[in-house]
């Protein structure tokens, strides 16, 4: 695991404003300006580690952490991945803001389990560490979590789905995350729940990272396999459409049915555009607000978040099923990330 030397207070914001090592992260200045948010240099620091910079989903709970660090009048430091997965990179930013004096860290762990060793680290010396979106593991490791409750996302749209088969036999195809990445086996297990099946009834299973491109290649190697699939459960709305773009090539894209999760606005549209039937929708921003001001709270009378705080997931999807609760593409729309 690559590290880069540690740096003083003093260092780290110049060599932070050059991109060091395998992450991105940023403090320079004060103010409004990229990656910092808040008063001078004497405020309170809050830093923000993301999985990656450039997946919607964390431009998003980037924007929320910023608009309330902005809000507070605190100092936010923000640093992310170069992929999803970079557990050095993330390791790495913790080291950096611990050394640059923050109160508290939020982190959407890359590796929930490689991640715990660099967050006890960081808690031992009195650094409040709130998981966003992705349990540690275990959930302990870190102070609190402000997340999605994963396995009820996973279990809305297998519900729906169920409902939407209408007693058809389904061929399922799973279009999942990595193996071992909590956020993912929680989803996929959640949906298996609400469909009322078990893995020995997905005849195909495939990682796509979350990524387009990865999501049209599984669901091309799927239908290979077993060319009657009509359920496909994705893990994220772009493995959703690189599925919809290798079923449409086939001509299949109106016999079945593409079940996801997120709720990003490119996701929705495609569910009001009828590519995907339904998705659940999470709420990235308020996450990280959430999360800022646990870590203002914690700065200004020492007391710290504990435990899981739901931020909420909503089922969308334009063709409401009866006994399955939902909202349509217009809410889906006005709460949507991306």
């Amino acid at each position: 695991m690559s590290r880069t030397t540690r740096l003083t207070p003093s260092l780290l914001r110049a060599a932070a404003c050059t991109g060091i090592a395998a992450l991105t992260l940023t403090a320079c200045g004060s103010g409004s300006g990229s990656g910092s948010a808040g008063s001078g240099s004497g405020s309170v620091k809050v830093g923000l580690i993301t999985k990656t910079d450039t997946n919607p989903f964390f431009v998003k709970m980037k924007e929320g952490a910023e608009k309330a660090a902005k809000a507070d009048g605190v100092q936010l430091m923000t640093a992310a991945g170069k992929f999803d997965g970079d557990n050095s990179g993330q390791v790495t930013a913790i080291e950096n803001m611990v050394a640059a004096g923050v109160k508290g860290i939020l982190i959407t762990p890359s590796d929930s389990k490689a991640i715990v060793p660099a967050i006890a680290k960081a808690r031992a010396k009195g650094v409040l560490v709130i998981a966003l979106d992705t349990p540690t593991e275990p959930q302990s490791a870190v102070d609190a979590l402000f997340a999605t409750n994963n396995l009820t996302a996973g279990q809305l749209i297998g519900e729906y789905a169920k409902a939407a088969m209408k007693g058809k036999t389904a061929k399922i195809a799973a279009l999942d995350l990595a193996p071992g990445v909590s956020v993912g086996v929680q989803r996929h297990d959640g949906f298996l729940k609400g469909f009322g099946a078990t893995d020995k009834d997905v005849v195909c299973a495939q990682d796509t990272g979350g990524d387009q491109a990865k999501g049209q290649t599984a669901m091309e190697n799927c239908l290979q396999k077993s060319p009657g699939i009509n359920l496909v459960y994705t893990i994220n709305e772009p493995a959703a459409l690189g599925a919809y773009t290798a079923l449409k090539a086939k001509g299949l894209e109106k016999d079945v049915l593409i079940v996801s999760v997120d709720g990003g606005c490119t996701g929705t549209q495609a569910v009001k555009d009828g590519k995907i039937a339904a998705t659940s929708q999470q709420y990235p921003l308020k996450m990280a607000a959430e999360g800022v001001k646990a870590v203002v709270t914690y700065a200004k009378n020492g007391k710290k978040a504990s435990g899981y705080t739901d931020t909420g997931v909503t089922l969308i999807t334009d063709k409401a099923q009866t006994g399955v609760t939902s909202k349509d593409t217009g809410y889906g729309l006005q709460n949507c990330w991306g």
